[in-house]
Formats: structure tokens, sequence, C-alpha cells
């Protein structure tokens, strides 16, 4: 039987007299009465996922005390490792990386943790949570017992698990369990000497007595080869799931004592560019949620708090297609994007309190808004005569295109360039066969932009020229796979053995980030910024402006109405992308502390495709998520020819042309 006292953890900072009241601080799986039990008595934990990564690190404790109040008492949150390692070697914990800090917020909050450390971790996050330079070793087999791979784990966990071991529960922390990997079930390895190896590399560094997990989807492939002995076997399912006692069956086969588990429920879903905006019925997930707690289920809500794929961080899947992540991870959670409660989270409050004792006192507030109105921006200049100011050290001279990996640019932009072998009078069509643009290519000839190519949607664009123009592929990553067996996503490595292809060509890593961190444009001291102009253009241009400050740095809402697509800084800080075309989300999260309430806030555009003559932007008060008129439509297909047709047909169908240009971007 479970009562309310399994429920109730230490009130906040008051972790020293729990300790005395229980004596030696303990977690552990009781297989005889079916529960976790902490203290020596039994427990269940009510939890919610909150990704550190996702949230700015002013306002983790905020969202903390917000799930507090809602009457949790423990949260889940990833680690991401390629948040911490993006330079293989170089690790960062300090600032929004500080994971020791939110862990002790979250102790002082009176939460417990269940950390998820992967090293994979999916997510919806770039490359699901991998860094990308694993990517640099051709014949790299991720995920499994590969010897290079498992080397890179090694090294990694070796850093980050000796952190984590002081923040055990047992040890006077706040993390009563640690998952081993993430739903590994559903990967196409299956490789039980790579769990293993996890499982004894985690003992090794945490203590053998640490409650480890897994977590996989609710169907018997995937509970057979994500579980293994000594780490206990849990699921994860949502309101799709008609029966819940039939899922938890499922988890019986594997762990036929213990407490049940659902360490994902979902209360969201998430979006990719050009989806409707995912919402889950309320009402649904609180009832089933009820049903849980009642069984005795210890239960994680995925997400309770979004937050925001900030920079490049989002990732993608690939099923029949690639599909982005959008920006904002608002997942419709309980807390909002911006960490505001919704009318989601009061139900899922009223349903806990059936079960144990909300805290005393009044929920903490929204964060206050401000619709700081319109800027008009002006133009810096095109990307492409801007080389100097995105790429200081110079090209690098390559006969073959090189691979993102290949020059270390692991996320962003990088520009190619070369010249055209000959005269081109009439349209001739430039193909990239073998589904190659990864992710989005914007080609210029001479500097006049001629268009996009885009992976899995338009393979094919007619040029023209003469002999010796200068052609201008400017490459996106638009994130990496994160999900399935397509995770070892390379980006834009371009190789060709046939005839009629284009060689010779400059590279150049762009380092935009850096160059906007620093004050470039506003702050004139970089080298080739022209004059800026007013007015639109076409292909990939930057646009610059300023936001008057008006003694206040509220949260805000950005809005590029009839903008196209690209990127977004607000005071050096990249916000993410936009891409309002397509949808559906048309509004980014402004962060107040971004802003400075006395002086002038710079704002920097990098526009893709084509920009309004208006040239303005908005701040709003509130978020825009959704655009009915912006859903997965025709002019979002696949406009490669069927497979039937073949490449052949191409050629012959490419107007009037003289020459079919070959540029194959494939991964060896």
């Amino acid at each position: 039987m479970f009562n309310r006292s399994m429920l109730l953890p230490p009130p906040p900072n008051d972790w020293a007299s729990a300790t005395r009241v229980f004596g030696a601080r303990s977690f552990s799986i009781d297989y005889k009465n079916n529960c976790f039990e902490k203290d020596g008595k039994p427990f269940q934990y009510i939890s919610g996922s909150m990704h550190y990564s996702r949230v700015p690190h002013y306002y983790w404790k905020d969202r903390l005390q917000k799930m507090y109040m809602a009457g949790l008492n423990a949260i889940q949150t990833y680690v991401p490792w390629n948040f911490h390692e993006e330079q293989q070697g170089v690790y960062n914990f300090s600032g929004h990386r500080d994971l020791e800090h939110f862990l002790d917020l979250a102790n002082q909050t009176g939460l417990l943790v269940i950390l998820r450390p992967g090293p994979y971790i999916c997510a919806e996050w770039e490359m699901g949570g991998l860094p990308a330079w694993l990517l640099q070793k051709p014949n790299i087999v991720l995920r499994s017992a590969d010897t290079d791979y498992l080397g890179a784990v090694n090294s990694w966990m070796a850093v980050l698990l000796p952190k984590m071991k002081r923040w055990l529960y047992t040890n006077g922390g706040n993390i009563i369990s640690v998952q081993v990997e993430n739903e590994y079930g559903s990967y196409y390895a299956c490789d039980y000497n790579y769990m293993r190896h996890l499982r004894t590399l985690f003992q090794l560094f945490l203590g053998e007595n640490t409650v480890l997990f897994t977590t996989d989807g609710n169907t018997d492939k995937e509970m057979t080869c994500g579980s293994l002995e000594g780490m206990y076997a849990t699921i994860d399912f949502g309101t799709g799931e008609r029966r819940i006692s039939q899922a938890f069956s499922r988890q019986r086969r594997f762990e036929p004592r213990g407490p049940l588990v659902n360490s994902e429920f979902y209360t969201g879903w998430l979006d990719h560019w050009g989806d409707q905006h995912a919402e889950v019925d309320t009402q649904k997930v609180s009832t089933m949620l009820g049903e849980m707690l009642s069984m005795g289920a210890s239960v994680n809500m995925y997400m309770f708090e979004g937050g925001t794929n900030f920079g490049y961080w989002n990732g993608a899947d690939h099923d029949n297609r690639f599909r982005s992540v959008v920006t904002s991870y608002d997942y419709n959670a309980p807390l909002s994007e911006a960490g505001d409660p919704t009318e989601k989270l009061l139900t899922i409050q009223d349903t806990i309190r059936k079960f144990r004792e909300i805290p005393e006192g009044p929920m903490p507030p929204a964060s206050s808004k401000m619709a700081y109105g319109f800027v008009t921006l002006t133009m810096v200049g095109e990307l492409n005569r801007l080389l100097d100011t995105l790429c200081p050290q110079g090209p690098v001279k390559s006969q073959y295109p090189l691979s993102f990996e290949e020059m270390k640019q692991f996320y962003g932009f990088m520009l190619y360039r070369t010249k055209l072998p000959r005269d081109l009078p009439e349209n001739t069509a430039l193909i990239s066969p073998l589904n190659g643009v990864r992710d989005r290519a914007y080609v210029s000839v001479n500097g006049v932009f001629q268009g996009i190519l885009e992976r899995d949607v338009t393979l094919v664009m007619n040029i023209t020229g003469k002999q010796g123009d200068q052609i201008d592929v400017l490459v996106e990553n638009m994130g990496r796979v994160n999900f399935g067996s397509k995770i070892n996503d390379r980006k834009a490595s371009l190789h060709s053995k046939q005839t009629d292809i284009l060689w010779d060509w400059l590279i150049f890593p762009l380092n935009i980030d850096e160059a906007i961190a620093s004050g470039w444009p506003q702050s004139g001291m970089r080298r080739s910024t022209p004059t800026p102009i007013r007015g639109p253009s076409t292909g990939p241009v930057f646009y610059q402006g300023t936001l008057a400050p008006n003694g206040l740095a509220w949260d805000t809402f950005l809005r590029l109405t009839d903008w196209t697509k690209g990127q977004v800084w607000i005071n050096g800080v990249n916000l993410g992308r936009y891409w309002p075309k397509r949808g559906p989300q048309q509004t980014l999260y402004v962060p107040g502390p971004l802003l400075s309430p006395t002086q002038p806030n710079n704002i920097t555009v990098l526009e893709l495709e084509g920009a309004p003559p208006h040239t303005r932007v908005v701040f709003l008060d509130r978020p825009q998520l959704s655009s009915t008129a912006n859903l997965c439509c025709k002019q979002h297909m696949v406009k490669s020819p069927p497979r039937k047709q073949g490449w052949s047909s191409v050629f012959r169908k490419a107007e009037d042309n003289v020459m079919v240009l070959t540029v194959l971007m494939w991964f060896i």
C-alpha cells in the first residue's frame, strides 16, 4: 500500500535534518514490495523533465520552484555530451553549462534528481547529444562496442561521472537514480556488449549500489534490446496508450518484481518545420497521470518545462525524409517555453493533490512580458562579400568539397566557392543526386542569387553563366538527426568520380557567432563591412538594427513577419532559427536578461532567402507557435524524380541544357 508519506521529500534546505531523522541516506529498489525504498521507507516519485541546456541559467531557479510548487518531488534531466565537449578534449561546465549549479539549485528547492547522462540522449537535440567530432572517424559505429566510439565515451564519462558522484543521494546529494543510454532498444545495433560496457563504466565511477536503469518504448523488441541485467528496465508511453495496465504488463515481463515506472509520460510533443503545432489534450494527461499514480507507479512527465533550442542545438528526424526540429521546444508542456504556468499545469497539480500534500504558498507568477514594438533593420551586406569578417583566417583549398566534420566546422554554415568550367548560355541543371545536400544550399553565380537545393526536397536547379564565373554555395547545417539509424549525419560531404563536375574549391568555414559576439556589425571595427543600406535583397544577406532601451528588461517574443528563413542574434546571443514561411513557429523567445534596460540592444539577422520590402521586425508580449496557413503542404513535398524515372530522365528533361553540372554529395 502507498500513502502520502511515500511522496514527500524533505522540505527545501533541510537535507541535514533528513539525514538525522532517517539515519544513513539510502535509495534502492524494493523487489519484495514492488516499490522504490528511500531511507528505509517506500517511495514513489512524481517527476517532470526539464533540460538545463534549454533554459537560460538565470531562470533555472524560477522553473524549479514552479515545478516544486506544482507538487513534484523529483525532476529528470539529460546531460548532452556535445553541450559540454564541443571540441574534443575541451570541456565546458560554466555559465549555462554549469550542471552542478543546476543540481544544487534543485537540491535547495527540495527536488530529487533522476539523471540521464547518456552518452546518447535523443531529446530532439543535435545528434542526440553525441558530439559531431565523432564523425571525423569515417568508419565509426555510433552507440556500439566500436573501439573508436567506446574510447571517446570512456574519456567523457571519466570527466562527467566523478563530478556526479558527490551529488548521489547516498552521498548527501539529490540524484536518486541514473539512466544508462536512452531507448537503446529502438536502435538497430542491439549491441549487448556495448550496454555491458556502459554498465561496468557507470558502476566503476558511481558505485555498485547506485540505482541504474534503462528506458525503452512500449514494444517487445525495444524492451528486449534496450534492457540488461543489473539495470532496472522502465518503459515510456503517452496518452495514445489506451490500456495502462497492458503497457505496464510489458514492463513486468522484463521486471517481474519492483516498481512500475513510466520514465517518459508525454505531456505534449515536438514540432518540425512544416508541421502543425503539436498539442496533447490536458484532460487526457491529467486522467492518465491519476490512473498511474493510483497503481503506485512512479511517473516522470516529459516535458514539464520544454525550453528553447537556442543557437544550432535543434535535432532532426529522418524517417522517409529529413525533418528539422523547430527552435521552440515549448512541447505544449505544463510550463510554457517562457516558464509560465499553464492551464495544463494547474490541472496536473489538482491531480497530484489527490495523492500527496502540495507545498503551501502561491505558485510563482509568470514572468513579465513586454511588447517593445517595431524595429526597422538596415542591410549590412551580402554574406559572400563579408568573408574577411566571417572567415578571417581565409579559405581552405581542396579539389573536392570537404565536409563540415573534415573542416572541424561542426555547426552553422560553410561557403563553398569555385568557377564554372565552361560557358552555360542556356538553362543548365545543377544537380545533387543521391540526396546529397546536407541540409540546404544557397547558390549564387557572380554574386547573383540563383536559388536553393534542399535535402529530400529540391535536388535540381537551373543556372546559366560564362566560363570562369564564380559559383558560391552556402551550405546550412539544419541540425543532425537525433533518433534512429541515421544519426551518423555528416554534413555537406561532397565527392564525385563522374565527369562534368565542379572541381577546385575554396572552402570558407564561417565563424559568424564569434564575429557577432565581438560586436560586429554594429561596432564597425571589422573589415569588409559596407556602409549600411536600407532595403531588401535576395539570397544570404545580413541586416542589423537596435532596440532602444526603455528602462525595462522583460521577456519578449520576436516576430519576423514576411521574412523568409534565417538566424537571429540579440546582443551577440544566437536565438536560433526562424522560418515563418514554413511554420509552424512564428516567434522567437527572447529572455529578458538578454536585453539591456539602459543601452541600445543590437539585433543582427542573417536572412537566407529574401527579406520583405519593409525590413521590419516586431517584439510582442506573447508567443505565436502555430500558423494554420503554414501546414506541411504540396510546396514542401519532395521535388526529386520518382525512383523508376531515374536520373537519366532528369538529364533529358533539363531545359535546353548544354551540360549538366553535377555536385555529388555523399558520405564515404
